[in-house]
This record gives C-alpha cells, sequence and structure tokens, in this order.
C-alpha cells in the first residue's frame, strides 16, 4: 500500500540514489582492488589472523562461508566468518575487507562501546524492522491512528541502529588500516588502496542510515497527516 503512494518514493528518491550510487562505487572498488596482488602475499584469512594475533586477540575462530561479500563477525561465538574470493584472495581487497571484519573482533574484545550497545538493539531493530510495515498499514486500514503510532515507535529502533551502526563500521575500518600497516601486512603506499575499498564499502551504511532516516520521516508525515 504505502509503496503505491508517489509521496513515499518522493521522500526516500536522496537516499535511493546515493545507495544505488553506492553500490556502484563498492562494487567498482572490489573489482578493481580484486585484481592488484598484496606484496605481503597473505589471504584475506592470514592476514585477519595475523592482525588478531598480534593484537592479543588469541580466541576468534576465522570460517569460510558461502555467498559474495558475506563477511561478517558473529560476536556470539567469536567467528569470522568470511566468503571465499576473501578468505583466499590475495589481494588488496581480501586483506582490506579480511581485517575491517577482524576490526569488529577486536572492538568486541576491547568492550567498544558502540558495538555493546548495536548489539543489544539488534533484537528491538529485527522486530521493528518486521512489524512496523504491517502495524502500520493495518492502522491506516482500520483507522486506528494508535496502531501507526505504534508502528512508528518499533521502526524507529531500526532508525536507532543504524545511526549506532555508522561508528562502529567505521571505527572497524579505522583500526582495520592501522593493524595491517603495523603487522606489515600492507606498506604505506597499499594503505591508500586498501582505504579505497573501505571508503566505498562505509557508503552503503550512509545509505543505509540515510534511508531509515527518510523513511521515519515519511511515516511521521503519513501519522501527523492523519491525526490533523
Amino acid at each position: 500500500m504505502l509503496l503505491f503512494d508517489p509521496m513515499y518514493w518522493l521522500f526516500l528518491a536522496p537516499a535511493l540514489l546515493l545507495a544505488l550510487w553506492a553500490q556502484m562505487r563498492v562494487k567498482s572498488a572490489y573489482a578493481q582492488m580484486s585484481r592488484v596482488p598484496v606484496s605481503s602475499g597473505l589471504t584475506g584469512a592470514q592476514a585477519a589472523e595475523r592482525v588478531l594475533r598480534d593484537a592479543g586477540c588469541f580466541d576468534v575462530g576465522i570460517q569460510m562461508t558461502q555467498g559474495l561479500l558475506s563477511d561478517h563477525y558473529d560476536p556470539r561465538t567469536k567467528v569470522l566468518r568470511l566468503s571465499p574470493h576473501v578468505y583466499s584472495g590475495r589481494s588488496i581487497a581480501s586483506v582490506g575487507i579480511a581485517c575491517h571484519e577482524a576490526g569488529h573482533a577486536l572492538q568486541d574484545a576491547r568492550n567498544y562501546a558502540p558495538l555493546k550497545m548495536r548489539n543489544a538493539i539488534v533484537p528491538v531493530a529485527s522486530l521493528g524492522s518486521g512489524l512496523s510495515g504491517i502495524l502500520i498499514i493495518a492502522g491506516i486500514i482500520l483507522a486506528l491512528t494508535g496502531l501507526v503510532w505504534v508502528g512508528i515507535a518499533l521502526f524507529s529502533a531500526t532508525v536507532v541502529f543504524q545511526l549506532v551502526n555508522l561508528p562502529v563500521e567505521f571505527d572497524a575500518s579505522r583500526r582495520a588500516r592501522v593493524e595491517l600497516l603495523a603487522a606489515g601486512v600492507v606498506t604505506q603506499a597499499e594503505d591508500a588502496s586498501v582505504a579505497k575499498v573501505l571508503n566505498a564499502a562505509a557508503m552503503t551504511y550512509v545509505a543505509a542510515t540515510l534511508t531509515a532516516i527518510l523513511q521515519l520521516a515519511y511515516f511521521l508525515s503519513l501519522a501527523s497527516g492523519r491525526r490533523n
């Protein structure tokens, strides 16, 4: 129902354009830097392991997972899960992405407050993301403004998650670059290429945050209009 409202797309247009640009940029940077071998000759998995060990983090496992750019750190099991090309690749892109995820593991080991906050918000944000639209649409159909506001309140948790997620992701990239240099995995000259990949990936998180904020603005506009 909401998808057929022209105002919905008008609100989201800036975020959608940014998201499209960010996806194109990250794919381009990844494709380019996947063809550039890292001078140390390490795979993404080996680079992540060296970074973790040099930082004194010995309780994190590294596993291969399926999918393209499906890389992530699981704080519950303390495992880095790296996609095949990142796990086995010996490129600038592979070591950069692998060590970005290692950066999350280091955040966990150092009790980085924004990461702990993000992890605590995840269940509520997931619930809000799944139920908010249903409640808002049901509230509109049934003419129950209170139900619309409940849906908006739930969706707000998604917005909070995205806002907290931004510093977490930027900090993980910062840690990755610092540790890659300190561990001798990349040279100073290669650091700029690592930054190109990680900065491109960071823009996808910015786009996701802007999308959530503009969706919330649309929902608030919708609810306020019904109240008036």
